[in-house]
């Protein structure tokens, strides 16, 4: 799976999804967490305005695509942690990305409490992520029909996830989002939501093996 996923993804990066990373990474400022960071694929679109960038891939096939594509660069620090268990301290970080990941964490609440935690007041959350479609609808049917085959073969990848409920039972606070067919998608996968989402202040997420 890892050494197909940059050819498995070219035509809707060429559709448009790189347009999109491009245009919700702008927003990203000073310190940056990027999780499921992948082989790369957002590694050239972050803005001048970032002081430092740590990507996070806990597969070790992707994380190696991704350490060649790095090359000698030393400002980009790279570990294997997973989402739901960052080796950080309470408000590391201005910024955390995900494009494209919580389908296929395992935990995806955990996850989410973890970018809670992370993150400093005022801090932001961009995401990218394909989501189920409408409850109700054949095609909502469909995917969960396919799910359990789909997660073995897609390298965990839920296609009935709902980022937006996760997001808000998280403790965040979403800005307008972004509803529409992901480019170059099937319709199996082709409900998705960007944005952007803050961590409300008063809200008690829980601690985790991270925290301090």
């Amino acid at each position: 799976m890892s050494r197909m996923y940059d050819r498995f993804l070219q035509g809707a990066e060429d559709a448009g999804l790189a347009a999109w990373r491009r245009e919700l990474l702008r927003s990203a400022r000073g310190e940056v967490l990027e999780l499921g960071a992948g082989t790369g694929g957002n590694l050239t679109l972050y803005p001048e305005g970032v002081s430092r960038l740590v990507l996070s891939e806990p597969d070790r096939h992707m994380r190696a695509i991704l350490q060649r594509k790095l090359g000698p660069r030393e400002d980009v620090e790279v570990l294997a942690a997973p989402a739901e268990a960052l080796p950080f301290p309470r408000q590391s970080f201005d910024t955390v990305v995900a494009t494209l990941v919580l389908c296929s964490v395992e935990e995806p609440a955990r996850a989410l409490s973890e970018i809670h935690r992370v993150l400093r007041p005022g801090g932001t959350f961009l995401f990218l992520e394909h989501v189920g479609a409408p409850a109700g609808t054949w095609t909502r049917r469909a995917q969960a029909l396919l799910e359990p085959v789909w997660t073995r073969l897609a390298g965990n990848c839920h296609l009935t996830r709902e980022t937006g409920p996760l997001l808000e039972a998280a403790g965040f606070e979403l800005a307008p989002c972004t509803e529409e067919p992901l480019p170059g998608s099937t319709t199996l996968t082709g409900r998705s939501i960007r944005g952007v989402a803050h961590p409300l202040p008063a809200r008690r997420t829980g601690s985790s093996p991270g925290s301090s």
